[in-house]
């Protein structure tokens, strides 16, 4: 029985990817030395595999940015306005155009806007948009994953297996960008390009190849699934001698099954975490040619594995086909988990022996094999840390279960309706039309985080270290002041990520130093352990934002990350329904709301970004789902009086399907990503005639490019076609965190400036 391994954390375990990225882009190293970089975490990724024993290791499975993007520079489907990166800079190489796509171009006298951005699938990580006309032509453009497939062969010989997005679900993965076509009918045009792909591979020296197509865990039209058959046919007919793997994860098959278990492929891979109970279905059809890749571990959290659990699988698997015929795997690509779980070196023993990162999963497929063939001591070694978790007392609070089961649909309501609402709250706020705000977050500059980074090693006091944020409070507070927003916000220098910060302040939580998964591009992000009941011990935010708000007379803003989003962007504990552990958040933050409130913060913003992201992949599972969530985000917002107005943001959101959920959320005022959409996303709220007030996104704060004036008005003007003007904001799509201060106060800059030329133009209009 052979193991094998998806994909890797491709961000080095001391973030040397995101490091090395951002120097690039400063221009402080060269392209050699950025891929030298690159080079160093690839050769150690794949030593790592080689060490643990994987008879298939996947190579170009790294990325600089995003796979997604990888996938559209390797099929040369790059937008016409990028061409003259290369063509007006000689000295801009390939790597630069992949930048550009991902991050926008402004320079060489170009300004050219950066790709559209979304979550990849149900997870935390964002992948470029590829964009598609109808007369879309692809040919293979980049070499980098020849390139990496030669480098990989001398760490893993005959094991290295490249790792390419499958053709259906690329297309599936992607936007049209004019009407009057649907992307899957670019299929007959791409499968030739993905042939000569693989059959250069097969060249090289190519054993095996895997083709990820997650699509096959959605819901699927006809013409999809006739493409999906047509594009492996269609692949077996011209590729032969190299064996190919389709990969699906994160979730079921449902009905695909018949479709998945007779394309013309050597293996397929399924996800036994996230939907165990397909494996029975899957035997019953399988057919006597076909391998089948069992995905036991989980490649999205960081729990120890059962290894009894694990084994019944397999067992199963074994006995029905042989044990020649199966492999075992992680569920799906552990980027979605941390690198090495041995750098943790500040967890004690009990909670540290509960978990697993991504080295520590390669083990556990070792482990696994070595069980199979009678390794009992690992399996007794097993067993006794699982019951240990199991039966901890740090994890089970019976007054916080309590409470949370003692909920009721009263818990979820505001006193009054919006309308009700909105009158009380325009006679307290006074604000003008088209009110100007940020979403929250101003950029943490090196020097922040230094002082944040020296305090938490004691190299600082408390008291010198809040004089300090206090002071960069201040200084964001008089900027604006000066540049004239509506509504302030206090910038949250004393934060470190908007999750993380909430979960070192919440009970039930437990941190990583080095438990780094990437995000987007150079984004990187800490996510907390969830491992028990979760309540709220003391305030959280009241100090800083009574701070702030007492040094202006404008209105400030109280900023909380929402419950869904803190379960979300979390390790979750696997050992209770999902909606329990969100009611028990929804609770913690319900109390800090009522604290800021009776402290004098009249508007509260409790963002709620990753609501769309949890949606369930099939559809027939979304009602369930959004009836929690909603619910949980009404616990957290109802218990203030109707002139305390609720905020929440939400980014890189298709709302169409779930419009009407996202409008009996009843947040007083919602702000959407907008601005790399083109406002497109306005349409279902414009459609669904949403009552209450909304803030779009005007500008891309995931690109240093700089929005002018102008293009903001029309973004407003557009706006104000599709829903009443006196119901919109000014905002940016999303936090400034990460952003550099020089870009972020000239993008505000104009964005005031756009909204007074907006307040102008709607009033000679009306």
């Amino acid at each position: 029985m052979l193991t094998q391994n998806l994909g890797y954390p491709r961000i080095g375990s001391q973030r040397q990817l995101k490091k090395a990225c951002e120097q690039y882009w400063a221009g402080n190293i060269s392209l050699k030395e950025l891929n030298a970089t690159a080079r160093k975490i690839r050769e150690e990724n794949w030593q790592l595999q080689v060490d643990a024993g994987m008879a298939l290791i996947p190579c170009n499975d790294f990325s600089f940015y995003d796979q997604v993007l990888d996938m559209s520079m390797l099929l040369g489907a790059i937008p016409s306005r990028y061409a003259p990166v290369l063509s007006q800079n000689k000295n801009n190489h390939e790597t630069d155009l992949y930048f550009a796509m991902a991050r926008g171009y402004q320079k060489d006298g170009l300004d050219i806007k950066a790709m559209e951005m979304t979550k990849w699938f149900d997870t935390n990580y964002h992948y470029i948009v590829p964009e598609f006309t109808a007369k879309q032509e692809f040919r293979i453009f980049s070499e980098k994953l020849f390139g990496e497939f030669n480098a990989a062969q001398q760490f893993c010989g005959d094991a290295a297996k490249p790792v390419l997005i499958g053709p259906a679900s690329y297309l599936l993965l992607g936007k049209e960008k004019e009407v009057g076509f649907e992307r899957i009918d670019l299929i007959k045009k791409l499968v030739p390009v993905y042939v000569e792909i693989i059959n250069r591979l097969k060249t090289l020296g190519a054993k095996w190849v895997q083709l990820d197509e997650p699509c096959l865990v959605l819901d699927l039209s006809a013409k999809e699934k006739e493409a999906l058959v047509y594009t492996h046919q269609a692949i077996a007919n011209r590729v032969s001698g190299i064996k190919i793997l389709v990969a699906t994860y994160f979730g079921a098959l449902q009905d695909n099954t018949p479709l998945a278990v007779n394309l013309p492929v050597a293996a397929l891979h399924i996800d036994l975490v996230r939907a165990p109970e397909q494996l029975d279905e899957m035997l019953k059809q399988l057919p006597d040619r076909l391998q089948l890749s069992l995905g036991v571990i989980d490649g999205r959290n960081i729990w120890k594995n059962d290894y009894e659990k694990s084994l019944a699988l397999i067992n199963k698997a074994v006995a029905a086909i042989g044990a020649e015929r199966v492999l075992i795997a992680p569920s799906c690509s552990l980027l979605h988990v941390p690198c090495d779980l041995e750098l943790e070196t500040e967890l004690d023993y009990g909670t540290k022996n509960w978990l697993a990162f991504a080295r520590q999963k390669l083990g556990e497929l070792k482990d696994l094999a070595a069980i199979f063939e009678g390794d009992t001591a690992l399996l007794a070694a097993n067993k006794q840390s699982i019951e240990a978790r199991r039966n901890s007392t740090q994890i089970h609070k019976p007054a916080v279960k309590e409470r949370a089961a003692a909920l009721t649909a009263q818990d979820a309501e505001r006193l009054h309706t919006f309308a009700i609402r909105r009158e009380v709250q325009r006679e307290r706020f006074n604000l003008p039309l088209f009110p100007t705000t940020t979403i929250g977050s101003f950029p943490q500059t090196d020097d922040i985080r230094k002082l944040r980074a020296t305090f938490k090693k004691g190299e600082l006091s408390l008291n010198a270290y809040e004089k300090a944020i206090e002071e960069a409070t201040i200084a964001a507070i008089r900027w604006q002041e000066d540049v004239g927003l509506d509504v302030l916000v206090h910038g949250e220098f004393e934060r470190n990520d908007m999750v993380e910060y909430f979960g070192e302040r919440l009970d039930g939580f437990l941190f990583t130093k080095n438990g780094w998964v990437q995000s987007y591009g150079s984004r990187c992000v800490k996510p907390p352990v969830i491992y028990g009941d979760v309540s709220r011990p003391r305030d959280m935010t009241v100090r800083w934002t009574t701070f702030a708000a007492a040094q202006t007379e404008r209105h400030m803003k109280g900023m909380l990350t929402g419950p869904v989003t803190i379960l979300q962007w979390s390790f979750v504990r696997d050992d209770q329904p999902r909606e329990t552990t969100t009611n028990q958040i929804a609770l913690a933050i319900r109390d800090e709301v009522v604290a800021l409130e009776q402290a004098g913060i009249g508007i509260i913003q409790i963002d709620e970004p990753a609501i769309r992201e949890g949606l369930p992949l099939r559809k027939a599972d979304w009602p369930q789902y959004l009836d929690w969530a909603v619910k949980a985000f009404r616990i957290s917002a109802s218990g203030v009086q109707d002139d305390t107005q609720i905020h929440t943001h939400m980014c890189y959101s298709e709302f169409n399907d779930i419009i009407a959920h996202i409008a009996a959320m009843d947040a007083d005022v919602i702000t959407i990503e907008t601005s790399r959409s083109q406002m497109d996303l306005l349409e279902a709220f414009a459609g669904f005639k949403y009552p209450n007030e909304i803030g779009p996104g005007v500008y891309d704060i995931h690109s240093p490019r700089i929005p002018t004036t102008q293009e903001m008005v029309d973004l407003l003007q557009k706006a104000a076609q599709l829903l009443p003007a006196q119901n919109l904001w000014v905002n940016p799509d999303c936090g400034l965190k990460t952003r550099k201060w020089p870009e972020t106060k000239a993008a505000l800059e104009n964005m005031i400036a756009a909204a007074q030329t907006a307040r102008q133009l709607i009033e000679v209009e009306a």
